[in-house]
């Protein structure tokens, strides 16, 4: 059983009042948690890595709660999502690969289920690197409304053998969208991939 110590944790919250036109009623709201963990595969090559997967599902739920609570604490408000990882020098890009089913399964745990996929993008990277978390709709993947990004990173980190996870969630579309597609208030119960 991987050991995955916690070095450091951020959240990132974000306000959004306008984007150059009209103010809107109320602002977008956007946050990110962060976790720098050791990476137990560091500098070695390891053939079973999916089983490691188990072991982050207390820090996705972790997470998860400080994300929610950080937006408010009304998972009804919260309508898309993401997950990314940022993995040391001395790690492989499947080692931000272990976060699918740990960061999901929080994600859509906390929030009843949702059913869209969650987005996701990882890279290789050292201190300072910064990571564009793909946002999308938690329950329809083709509302383009809330096709979105948020840039993570933190100064000091990941060190060569740590693992930088991250989930970011958000509350309400991109500010003036106009590129028309599915409406939110349009998705159907089983969207889950329209």
């Amino acid at each position: 059983m991987p050991d995955f110590p916690i070095r450091k944790i951020a959240v990132v919250t974000e306000e959004i009042f306008h984007d150059g036109g009209p103010a809107p009623a109320a602002p977008r709201r956007r946050a990110a948690a962060l976790a720098v963990v050791k990476n137990p595969f560091a500098g070695r090559y390891a053939a079973d890595l999916e089983s490691a997967m188990e072991d982050l599902k207390p820090l996705g739920l972790m997470l998860t709660d400080r994300l929610i609570a950080a937006l408010g604490g009304d998972i009804k408000a919260i309508d898309a999502y993401g997950k990314g990882a940022i993995v040391g020098s001395d790690g492989e890009l499947e080692h931000g690969a272990l976060w699918h089913v740990p960061g999901g399964y929080a994600m859509r745990e906390r929030l009843g289920e949702a059913k869209a996929i969650v987005p996701s993008a990882k890279k290789v990277g050292g201190f300072g690197t910064r990571l564009d978390v793909p946002l999308g709709h938690i329950n329809a993947a083709y509302v383009r409304s809330h096709f979105d990004a948020m840039e993570v990173g933190l100064s000091d980190g990941p060190r060569p053998d740590e693992i930088l996870f991250c989930l970011a969630m958000a509350c309400g579309p991109r500010i003036h969208n106009r590129m028309g597609g599915l409406r939110a208030e349009d998705i159907k119960a089983w969207d889950g991939l329209r």
